[in-house]
């Protein structure tokens, strides 16, 4: 990654530490599901003891389902390994002030082992691995995520008494690209854009979407790793936006039966002197460097949909029509696809439409930037575009479960190759668990269908 300027330096700490500007500091990190997992700390002891040494956390962090139960099947944490700690340390490239608590600071940690060695299974570790591997052939990925959400009036806690039914939202009708229906929620959304900003992330624009009380809120492109974190930075910080203004939100993947909330994410690659390489004189502007790449995507999506679509909700937004795709197709500027080629010169990248909005960001991203690699290291040839509605096409299809897509990526030499056999194992685990759970709960469908009729 280039030299960079944080958000907030140390020394700028020091003095709203000292002023009482500042007194909590948030010491987080991704964990397996893309949530900010971590502690708060009296600001000067974080000065004095963290900010040089970091900090312990359970390793059961990273391995537990979204319950925050412990499950079995993780070799690196268990009952019979002790359920011991690894240590936190802090990113300073990423401290910031977080202006939606009143005088706090955060920073996103890296996880090490006692000894000092990564943990490899962490998220932010195994994207840092795909940089490196990225960087030995001279080029930094840039990446864009485009994260949608539906938006409440019932506040979270009212949601959850409800058992999240009859829920209302604040929109009635489809308000996408309308600028009188996004005015309706403009207090909040305009309070999030507002607050990010203030954190040092670089907001875009803000959209309405299709499914009743859904938006998008986007931020500029930068280099893959600071993306990432941002986007974990974003997501935990607009739930705690809408939490204090009353209302709730939600970025999973298919909430209804309705249009899901989409993760789009966009990817380039430049070269040390900051010229995107994936532009060229070949068909369509696009360089070799870049066929190979986009070539390595369709060749690696099956693979790789664990790390795109990482829940049992997420495989239901794979419907026909619906602007999620299930077809392993590439085509110009066509969104039945599930990669679609954007811009053109400097603009010139690909866009994955698979990610819902509950993907952990750091996964998706190394998994693009792993099957690129596998594309460009094994000169796989890009077959022509689909130009049509790939959705009536006798394309490929996109796994259409969790427990497909978990097979496909314990199987998959590609998968092995490029993470390593404990990162294939820990997330075909992950996978396991919730597949599990869903099997063993009894849901309102059934209840509604055989209560009374069968």
């Amino acid at each position: 990654m280039a030299d960079r300027t944080p958000p907030l330096r140390a020394e700028e700490l020091r003095v709203l530490v000292e002023s009482g500007e500042i007194d909590t500091v948030v010491l987080a990190f991704p964990d397996m599901q893309g949530r900010l997992q971590g502690k708060r700390f009296a600001a000067q002891f974080f000065l004095d003891d963290v900010l040089e040494h970091g900090t312990e956390g359970c390793n059961y962090l990273l391995a537990v389902d979204t319950e925050m139960n412990t499950v079995d099947g993780y070799a690196m944490s268990s009952w019979d390994r002790g359920y011991g700690d690894f240590a936190m340390r802090p990113d300073l490239a990423t401290l910031r002030r977080v202006p939606w608590n009143e005088g706090t600071a955060m920073v996103i940690a890296d996880l090490v082992w006692n000894d000092g060695t990564p943990v490899v299974a962490a998220p932010r570790q195994i994207l840092r691995r795909q940089l490196e591997r990225l960087a030995g052939h001279g080029f930094t990925a840039y990446a864009g995520t485009e994260l949608e959400f539906i938006v409440f009036k019932d506040t979270y806690e009212q949601a959850w008494d409800s058992h999240y039914r009859g829920l209302t939202p604040v929109n009635q009708y489809n308000v996408d690209y309308s600028v009188l229906g996004t005015g309706r929620v403009e207090p909040l959304l305009r309070r999030i854009r507002k607050e990010m900003a203030a954190a040092g992330l670089t907001v875009e624009s803000a959209k309405g979407e299709c499914n009743p009380g859904q938006h998008e809120i986007t931020f500029k492109y930068d280099e893959a790793l600071v993306t990432c974190d941002q986007h974990a930075i974003y997501k935990n910080g607009a739930k705690e936006i809408a939490s204090q203004e009353g209302v709730s939100l939600t970025f999973m993947a298919k909430y209804n039966e309705r249009e899901g909330n989409s993760c789009h994410i966009h990817l380039s690659l430049q070269d040390e002197h900051g010229t995107n390489v994936m532009a060229g004189d070949g068909p369509g502007g696009m360089s070799p460097v870049m066929r190979h790449f986009l070539a390595g995507q369709l060749a690696a999506l099956r693979d790789f949909s664990l790390l795109y679509a990482p829940t049992i909700n997420a495989y239901k937004r794979f419907q026909p029509g619906s602007f999620a795709p299930t077809a392993v197709a590439w085509g110009y500027d066509n969104r039945t696809c599930s990669l679609r080629v954007v811009g053109h010169g400097r603009s010139l990248r690909f866009e994955n439409r698979l990610p819902g909005g509950d993907v952990n960001p750091h996964l998706a991203v190394a998994g693009l930037v792993a099957a690129g690699l596998y594309g460009i290291e094994n000169e796989l040839e890009l077959p022509e575009p689909c130009a049509g509605n790939a959705y009536a096409s006798a394309y490929e299809q996109v796994p259409t479960t969790l427990r497909e897509a978990a097979e496909l990526w314990e199987n998959s030499p590609i998968a092995r190759a490029a993470f390593g056999d404990e990162v294939v194992a820990h997330y075909r685990n992950m996978a396991r668990v919730e597949v599990e759970a869903f099997d063993a709960a009894v849901t309102d469908w059934e209840l509604r269908r055989s209560f009374e009729r069968l």
